[in-house]
């Protein structure tokens, strides 16, 4: 049996299943990312309903799972 890894991203685990901890780690970001590149989004198309001032990125957890 090897460890695991898998992300816990704003409170709810993401189904991918991660070799390393550092992979896990890059999905995390990478969904970090998207959710930046989606509030720029939506400030842009109606800035006074989705203002980035507020704006935080939801916070991540690496977990270890045995497989």
């Amino acid at each position: 049996m090897s460890t695991k890894y898998k992300v816990i991203f704003g409170g709810e685990m993401e189904d991918e299943i991660f070799d390393t901890y550092e992979k896990a780690e890059e999905y995390a970001c990478y969904l970090q990312g998207c959710e930046l590149v989606g509030a720029e989004t939506l400030e842009m198309s109606n800035p006074g309903d989705y203002p980035m001032d507020f704006f935080e990125a939801s916070e991540y957890e690496i977990i270890e799972v045995n497989e």
